[in-house]
């Protein structure tokens, strides 16, 4: 077999190197998204303000 054991162990260290520097590329956009999304969800109101003048058969 041409394969050797330790080839083929280098061959998966390998390739967790390079998905491992991938994975470091994306924490900081995962992280400045989920920022964004916390800051934006501060901004609601909790009850919109009702008009009591207007009839129900204009809303």
């Amino acid at each position: 077999m041409s394969d050797s054991p330790d080839k083929r162990s280098n061959e998966w260290r390998a390739i967790l190197h390079v998905q491992a520097r991938v994975a470091v590329l994306f924490v900081p956009v995962v992280a400045s998204l989920l920022l964004i999304a916390a800051l934006a969800g501060n901004d609601r109101k909790s009850v919109p303000d009702v008009d009591r003048t207007v009839t129900g058969s204009v809303r």
